[in-house]
């Protein structure tokens, strides 16, 4: 299993102020990918001249702003299996498949949790 990407992500109800918060501190948007329609978010990745990079995630049903890890993979399934078999508990019960993208929120035993995606390539 390849990991693409690993870094926070801010998961909100107000991006506004948090994206805001990041563009003040030199920190520039790089990409939004609007999936409000199949996911219920839409996501924003911002980056700074170091390359460090955060994500900002609209997600109007949530009830309190969440920070996790982002981590995109090559094999949705090997992952998930490695974060289960470590303990990890799907926070949403299910696995969002758009067909271009699987996504689970996961949980760890104590209490972090991991954005977990693979982006699917035809």
């Amino acid at each position: 299993m390849d990991i693409s990407a690993f870094n926070p992500i801010i998961l909100t109800p107000q991006a506004d102020p948090a994206i805001e918060l990041f563009e003040a501190l030199g920190f520039e948007r790089r990409h939004q990918k609007d999936r409000a329609e199949e996911q219920g978010f839409t996501s924003n990745s911002l980056k700074d001249a170091n390359g460090f990079g955060v994500d900002v995630a609209l997600v109007p049903q949530m009830p309190q702003t969440m920070v996790a890890i982002r981590m995109s993979v090559d094999d949705f399934d090997e992952a998930y299996e490695l974060l289960t078999g470590r303990g990890f508990k799907n926070a949403g019960g299910e696995v969002t498949d758009t067909g271009t993208s699987k996504a689970a929120l996961m949980m760890s035993p104590t209490g972090f949790a991991i954005s977990l995606s693979q982006h699917i390539k035809e």
